[in-house]
Parts: C-alpha cells; sequence; structure tokens
C-alpha cells in the first residue's frame, strides 16, 4: 500500500513538472511572439514616418508662379531664394514639397497673374544659366540636355470629360538684345521651339517649322515666320504613373525620349534655321486652361540639365 502511494504522488510530481514546463514554454512564446509583433509594428511606424525630400538642385532656375506681385505681374522667385521655396509664405500653396514621395508638387490653375502674350497661368521653371540672369543662354550649337522623372497628381476636367492640358518641359526661344533691336521688338521674346504637354495620359509634342524656307535670317527672327508643326503623340499611355523625359539638343537636331525606350527625332531645315535664336528650358505646370474651377498639380522627382 505504501509503494502504491508512493507511485501514485511520483506520477502527480510528473504530471505537474511536466504542465509547469508546458505553461512556461507557452508563456515565453507568447511573450517572444508580442515581442515580435511590436518590432514589426516599430519599424512600420518608423517606414510610414519617413521624410523623403526631391533631390533638385534649383540653384539655376527661377520660378514663375500664378499669383501676381505689388506690380501686378507673375510672381517670380530668383536663386538663391528660391532655395528655401518652401518656407516662403507666398509660394507654398503653389510650389511644395511632398515628403511622402520626395517630389516638388507645382500646382496651377486660372488666375490673373499670366505672362505677356499668354492668357494661361503657371507654376514653372526657368533655367538660368548664370543664377539670377536672364541674359545668359544657350544656341542650338551649344548644345544642351535637360531630364526629369514627372508624374501628373491631380488634373480637373472639361464640360466633354476629358482632362486639361498642361505643358511639363518646354525650350523656348530668345532674342539677344542685338536681334531685338533689329527687328525694333520691345522685348527679347522670341518662340516656344518646343512644348511638351500631358495631354490625356499621353505625352504629346509641338514644335515650330518655318512657314517659308526661304526667308532670310532677319526674317525669321519675327514670330509670326514661324508656325506650328501637326505634333506627335507618344505610344505609351503613362496616366498617372511616374515616367522620364529627356530632351537632347545639338546642331541642328533635337530628340526627344520617353522613359529611355521611345524617341521622336527633329533634323532638318527647321531645326537648323532655329539655330540664330538663343534659348532655355523651363519645366513645371503651365496650366492650359481658363475653365473655372480648372486646375493641376505635377509632381517633378528629379530634374537635371547639362551643357
Amino acid at each position: 500500500m505504501k509503494n502504491f502511494r508512493k507511485e501514485i504522488l511520483g506520477l502527480l510530481l510528473i504530471v505537474f513538472i511536466s504542465v509547469s514546463a508546458t505553461c512556461q514554454d507557452k508563456a515565453s512564446s507568447t511573450t517572444d511572439s508580442k515581442a515580435k509583433t511590436e518590432k514589426k509594428s516599430k519599424k512600420k511606424k518608423k517606414r510610414r514616418g519617413k521624410v523623403r525630400l526631391p533631390d533638385i538642385d534649383l540653384s539655376h532656375w527661377k520660378v514663375t508662379l500664378p499669383v501676381q506681385n505689388e506690380k501686378g505681374k507673375p510672381y517670380e522667385i530668383d536663386p538663391p531664394e528660391i532655395l528655401d521655396f518652401a518656407n516662403i509664405e507666398v509660394a507654398k500653396p503653389y510650389m511644395y514639397i511632398d515628403s511622402t514621395d520626395g517630389s516638388i508638387v507645382f500646382h496651377a490653375m486660372p488666375t490673373k497673374s499670366t505672362t505677356k502674350n499668354t492668357k494661361y497661368t503657371r507654376s514653372e521653371l526657368r533655367e538660368q544659366m548664370v543664377s539670377g540672369k536672364n541674359n545668359v543662354n544657350w544656341t542650338f550649337k551649344d548644345g544642351g540636355n535637360m531630364k526629369g522623372t514627372i508624374a501628373m497628381d491631380e488634373v480637373s476636367k472639361d464640360s466633354n470629360g476629358k482632362y486639361h492640358k498642361v505643358i511639363i518641359m518646354q525650350i523656348h526661344g530668345r532674342l539677344s538684345n542685338e536681334q531685338r533691336d533689329l527687328i525694333g521688338e520691345d522685348d527679347n521674346n522670341a518662340p516656344p521651339m518646343l512644348k511638351i504637354y500631358w495631354q490625356n495620359g499621353k505625352v504629346r509634342v509641338k514644335t515650330k517649322v518655318l512657314k517659308n524656307i526661304a526667308a532670310s535670317n532677319e526674317e525669321i527672327l519675327h514670330e509670326d515666320a514661324w508656325g506650328d508643326d501637326d505634333g506627335f503623340n507618344f505610344e505609351q499611355e503613362v496616366g498617372f504613373r511616374k515616367f522620364t523625359l529627356e530632351v537632347k539638343i545639338s546642331e541642328g537636331k533635337m530628340v526627344i525620349v520617353l522613359n529611355g525606350n521611345q524617341y521622336k527625332v527633329y533634323e532638318g531645315i527647321h531645326m537648323q534655321r532655329w539655330g540664330v535664336f538663343e534659348n532655355y528650358f523651363k519645366a513645371g505646370n503651365y496650366f492650359q486652361s481658363r475653365d473655372d474651377g480648372a486646375y493641376a498639380k505635377v509632381k517633378f522627382y528629379d530634374l537635371e540639365v547639362s551643357h
């Protein structure tokens, strides 16, 4: 009987030790699981809270905003002030950083702030080869390259349900002071040789052609000597996704590249004759509508220019 009791007690002790060990394993497993969950949660919070800044050097760009200055003209910010655009109150609604994806957002809508010879407004960068100055520019013989990663963020629709058009890149012509005086103009403005549009989710390119290829070098300095070509649409639809645009300029030639694999090449007499003008690059949001309530927001993730 005593031996039987000892066996019972021994069995009970073994069961107790086994249950206790199992409970400890479960508790340890639960604790480990909680710890892993907390670590994952902390990592997610860190990722969500990460601030991304655009890697765009603005030291050779000025911006024109869709708001008037005290003289009733479009507000402009030159370098070096533009380097601190995120803290400039007048710029905040129209040019600002989206720190969630590391872009600069250019926001434009119809306002009274229009530049000369246009009815449209813009939140757009203008290249300055010498910071703070507009009178040093380049020719096709000098050559140049502009490359940017872009996305249409938001854009309104017209009464027919089509998205409003936005010019996102340009090459604008400029008269030298001597050319301006030669033809009796009161400013240095010349036609834009290149306009690249975001239009209904596609990239559309427009350029200038001479109306009379036999015109003299003086005659082609006049804006009305040039007309618009028929335009070109890249096949690929970019929609509201990121895409890369590159503009390559050399003497008598202009090449537009979409996403590194689709090309449009312009060369021949019109490009050759354009060599008489100075030029500068533009990039941003040149909004092409005066509809009430219309607007667009264009994102630039990177933007580089070289000569």
